[in-house]
């Protein structure tokens, strides 16, 4: 299997993942909106903004030198947008958690789930100046020689960022009262999420090969 037919496991996957989470968040739960008076509501503009707004579009930005036709001047510019795109989602994501605790009385920042969320936010948006630096002011010696950390530190942090979505899947439902079909629906969103992660990562492995 080369890097073009991963990549069309990664979509598929990460679609599997975002039509489950949209049935788990507006069936199963509350609804999403980010100014509503209910608490649950506005949490659920997170667990959407940080796998669609962020993971999805990052992973997306990711295969872009697969997936985008033209130069490769013309990829790197998506690659650059559509990571900063998910970022500036990934922000209403982390801003609508926070507005949660806030409503509900919670203390933020407390568990391994949002140690994980908001270190690899932070390193995906270090990640990202760093990049667009190195693309504005480097030589091109300079650039050739600082890709392979760029996508190897890229890879990892998207992993992270997985593991982050995963830890908070189960944070989540330790805290609900879901019956078995909710909790084999919020299983395969994580399986999706994972092999969503999967796929991504070996397209980009195998086209730097």
């Amino acid at each position: 299997m080369n890097s073009y037919g991963t990549t069309i496991f990664a979509h598929l996957f990460g679609l599997l993942a975002l039509i489950l989470l949209l049935v788990w968040l507006l069936h199963y739960r509350e609804g999403i909106e980010y100014d509503s008076d209910d608490p649950f509501r506005v949490f659920n503009v997170h667990p959407f903004m940080m796998f669609f707004g962020f993971i999805f579009l990052v992973g997306q930005a990711m295969l872009a030198y697969q997936t985008v036709p033209g130069t490769h001047e013309t990829k790197k510019i998506v690659h650059l947008t559509l990571h900063l795109i998910a970022l500036i989602l990934g922000i209403v994501g982390l801003c609508a958690v926070f507005k949660f605790h806030d409503m509900v009385n919670w203390a933020d920042l407390y568990s391994l789930h949002s140690w994980i969320g908001i270190g690899t936010f932070c390193l995906f948006g270090l990640q990202w100046l760093l990049g667009l630096g190195f693309m504005l002011q480097s030589s091109e010696r300079s650039r050739v020689a600082m890709a392979p950390w760029h996508v190897a530190g890229g890879r990892a942090l998207f992993f992270m960022a997985i593991c982050a979505a995963l830890t908070g899947l189960m944070e989540k439902y330790t805290s609900i009262k879901a019956t078995q079909r909710e909790s084999h629906l919020i299983n395969f969103t994580g399986l999706a999420i994972l092999l969503f992660g999967v796929f991504v990562d070996m397209a980009v492995g195998l086209r730097v090969r």
